[in-house]
């Protein structure tokens, strides 16, 4: 597949050798390309530099990791090319909800609360079944808008999915492809979004999980109570009843 990475930071330019290094076609997009010169020379033609507008174009899928301060003068440089793409959001907003104040009780023991552990075959059905509305509901109650949200009013055109915003860099290089493998949490409303999604964090030694739709991003999110939880696959609903707890 051709991929798109819009963003050369620590992130994106991590992402964009682990595509390559995947077989993938990779254009990466950075204001300063001499830095990439090493990745680039030991891609050997899988991974190149190009102008922000040129890797939309080239991607036939697009991972979105700019800064956010720089987000929406990305989105306005590529609107055009991301129209029908899937888009993988893998951004943060500068500052967390409002809202996600709610959230804070749901970690604040250390652990998973007995409510929300014996909850967690209700929220898997809610969340990895047929579309969250349940989650969604909920989400709606707290208020707030998540940056996946705001990107998707930007950018209508584009299929959205939210993912790889949760964990380092350096957390996910030590946690690449080894048993048990990392939960990757998926945020999107789109069917074609969440499968290409899941693919690529296969295709990277992660384990993709469902957690809702552009509402649950806030959960990922800056504030939220799934960021920076480094949280292995057969934990994840526990981890994700945990944190929809904070909103009951």
């Amino acid at each position: 597949m051709r991929i798109g990475v819009i963003g050369a930071g620590q992130l994106g330019g991590t992402l964009a050798t682990w595509c390559a290094e995947s077989g993938h076609e990779v254009a990466v997009t950075s204001r300063h390309p001499e830095r990439l010169r090493e990745q680039v020379d030991r891609m050997n033609g899988k991974l190149r530099v190009m102008s922000i507008a040129q890797a939309a174009s080239f991607g036939e899928m697009v991972i979105f990791a700019p800064n956010w301060s720089g987000a929406r003068e990305a989105i306005d440089l590529t609107r055009s090319a991301l129209e029908g793409k899937v888009v993988l959001d893998a951004t943060n907003p500068a500052d967390g909800a409002p809202s996600l104040g709610a959230f804070t009780g749901a970690f604040g023991g250390g652990g998973f609360s007995g409510a929300s552990v014996k909850s967690a075959e209700a929220v898997a059905a809610a969340v990895n079944g047929p579309p969250s509305e349940a989650a969604d509901r909920m989400l709606s109650r707290a208020g707030g808008k998540s940056g996946l949200e705001t990107l998707i009013e930007w950018a209508p055109g584009a299929h959205w999915a939210k993912a790889f915003n949760t964990i380092s860099t350096d957390v996910l290089s030590r946690r690449r492809g080894h048993d048990p493998l990392l939960a990757e949490f998926v945020c999107t409303d789109e069917r074609d979004a969440r499968e290409a999604a899941c693919q690529i964090i296969r295709d990277l030694g992660f384990a993709p999980f469902y957690a809702g739709g552009a509402k649950a991003a806030r959960l990922t999110e800056t504030g939220g109570p799934l960021q920076s939880r480094e949280v292995d696959v057969q934990d994840a609903t526990d981890a994700l009843a945990d944190a929809l707890a904070g909103l009951r």
